[in-house]
């Protein structure tokens, strides 16, 4: 296991452990793992069956995971992005190959603790051969002062009888800028779910995109969304399902909360069916905090701050 054990790595653990997950799996040699500091590799960890190359690029750092056939990782691959310094550019160059039949899970997080203006860029490409599925975790934590602009976008295609489930979380701190752009192409009894959860305050932005393509009978999609909008953020959740082939079933589902009178929400959902037995659905609603609810909590002792948290963070566990 190849560790730089400089205060770099330490703070960057430190962070990893405030979105409330344990960091100690990226110091243990059974898991595997990358640490990337702006466009510096700190620590890599493989065992058996994973294979992580990485090249140093322009502001960052493109990476290449490959899941041998046949591998079932029994334990999480841990992978760390993050920038110390309050201003500058990373970019994120990933590609993911799952081989036929592999199983893995990946957990990511990304953290800018002193963020004042940061751009991420995360370019990402995923792989997954016949029978193979890939879990991804992905969560951030940003500064308070919104001073971070995040730009993930993802291309998936996922071959015959392969699994993706794709999660995006942030929301610890303040988001910034937030551009997400997903899109899967699922070929015949593919099965795919994209999950976004996303807390806006202040003057926030949120643009949302999730795409999935139903290109292969059978095939399955869901792309769910959860935004929570305070003070004067904005957010925008554009969910599309495409029912290509026969018999393939999609859901776009998107759930918007505003909380203030100056938060802004829109939500489209642009469903298709190029196909007589295919069904596509949506679901989706902008409503606001409970006031009962809260009420209830304030009961017990909390502020309208802190009772709104707590109900923010029961909407986006």
């Amino acid at each position: 296991m190849n560790i730089d054990y400089s205060k770099e790595f330490e703070y960057l653990v430190k962070t990893y452990e405030k979105t409330g997950d344990d960091a100690s799996p990226l110091m243990d040699s059974k898991y595997d793992s990358l640490v990337i500091n702006q466009d510096r590799v700190l620590a890599k960890n493989e065992t058996e069956g994973i294979k992580i190359e990485t090249k140093k690029i322009k502001d960052g750092v493109s990476l290449k995971v490959y899941i041998k056939e046949g591998i079932v990782k029994p334990l999480p691959v841990h992978l760390c992005f993050g920038m110390l310094p309050r201003e500058g550019k990373q970019v994120i160059k990933s590609e993911f190959f799952v081989g036929k039949k592999s199983k893995v899970k990946f957990i990511s997080h990304c953290s800018f603790p002193n963020a004042k203006h940061i751009i991420h860029i995360m370019d990402s490409k995923v792989h997954i051969e016949d029978g193979a599925e890939m879990e991804y975790t992905e969560t951030h934590y940003h500064s308070k002062e919104g001073g971070v602009e995040t730009y993930p976008k993802l291309r998936g295609r996922i071959e015959n009888g392969g699994r993706l489930k794709e999660e995006f979380k942030l929301v610890v701190g303040r988001v910034g800028l937030l551009k997400i752009d997903y899109e899967v192409e699922q070929l015949k009894k593919s099965i795919c779910e994209l999950d976004t959860k996303v807390y806006g305050k202040e003057n926030d932005r949120i643009e949302i995109r999730e795409a999935l393509l139903l290109n292969g009978e059978y095939a399955s999609g869901l792309a769910k969304s959860r935004v929570v909008l305070k003070d004067k953020s904005y957010g925008n959740v554009l969910g599309e399902v495409q029912g290509n082939a026969p018999y393939t079933r999609g859901h776009t589902d998107c759930q918007e909360i505003v909380y203030g009178e100056n938060a802004v929400a829109y939500s489209t959902p642009n469903i298709s069916v190029k196909n007589s037995l295919a069904k596509i659905t949506h679901e989706a609603s902008i409503g606001r905090i409970d006031k009962k609810e809260m009420e209830t909590l304030m009961a017990r002792g909390l502020n309208e701050e802190e009772a709104v948290d707590l109900i923010v963070k029961g909407i986006l566990k």
